[in-house]
Parts: C-alpha cells; sequence; structure tokens
C-alpha cells in the first residue's frame, strides 16, 4: 500500500475517518474538510509510513481542524512515535483513545502488536500493561519498546 487511502463516514457531526497506507508529500487533506465537524475519529491501523513532508501536511490539516474535538484510535508504532517527536503532531484538542504496543519474544523472533485502550491499560499520566503476554506457540513476550520514549505522550 503506497499512496494515503482513507474513507470519510460523517453521522450528526461525529466524522469517523479510517486511513491507511503513507502519508507523504502527495497526501491531500484538502480532501477532508471538516470545518463543520464537531468531533473527528481518526482510524489509523492502516498508516504504515510517514516521511517528513508528511509530518507538515498532516500538522497544517490539524491546525484547520481547532473547532473540533479529534480521537486518535489505533494508532500504530508510527504514529505514536510522531506524537511523541512532533510538537502539535497530536493538537490541543486531539486526545489518543487507543494505541498499539509492539511485542517480541527473542527466542522465537515473534512479533505482536497490542492495543493499549484509555482506561483499561492506560490513563492520563499512567500505563498499566497487560501481564503475560504470550505468542501463538505460547512462548512469554515483552515489549520491544524503551516504555520511558514510547508512552512520553500519556505523561504530558
Amino acid at each position: 500500500m503506497g499512496k494515503l487511502e482513507f474513507k470519510i463516514d460523517k453521522k450528526s457531526g461525529i466524522v469517523n475517518i479510517n486511513m491507511a497506507g503513507t502519508i507523504d508529500e502527495d497526501a491531500d487533506f484538502t480532501q477532508m474538510n471538516l470545518l463543520e465537524a464537531q468531533e473527528i475519529e481518526l482510524e489509523l491501523s492502516g498508516i504504515k509510513s510517514i516521511n517528513s513532508c508528511g509530518i507538515r501536511e498532516w500538522i497544517k490539516w490539524m491546525a484547520t481542524n481547532k473547532n473540533a474535538k479529534i480521537d486518535f484510535k489505533q494508532c500504530p508504532k508510527v504514529i505514536v512515535d510522531q506524537i511523541n517527536m512532533v510538537d502539535g503532531f497530536l493538537p490541543q484538542n486531539g486526545k489518543v483513545s487507543s494505541f498499539f504496543v509492539p511485542y517480541y519474544n527473542d527466542d522465537s523472533g515473534t512479533e505482536k502488536n497490542i492495543l493499549f485502550s484509555l482506561g483499561k491499560e492506560f490513563a492520563d499520566g499512567s500505563v498499566n500493561p497487560p501481564g503475560g503476554v504470550k505468542d501463538d506457540q505460547g512462548n512469554a513476550m515483552e515489549m520491544d519498546i524503551i516504555e520511558s520514549k514510547y508512552f512520553k505522550f500519556i505523561k504530558r
């Protein structure tokens, strides 16, 4: 999947946008003019990569939606990394309600992404990771991140 693809579903003031692909210099956010939206739900699990030009376009787009509440859902690692590193990637009117955490087993080499949800695995300022994450063969897995850096946005 190369270019950015999205599906928009509008229902009584709430706009759900399901995004997939790559956010780069070709990403066209002008098609998502949502000035009338009261709430925007961004489902981001399909985002595979983002480059510096894509970050610039994203921040410009976020700035056009200052009047709506923006809910970031199912954020992959690539999005969480940008939230933590780039000021304005997660705007003041935005919140993260769920994101994926990569897990790894060194012996088997297996990887798995575990969804963390607001109010369950994390809350404002704290993280409560699930215990006993196992791969499909029953091998114990560990988080494949530096916790202090990856969870930085939660502690803001």
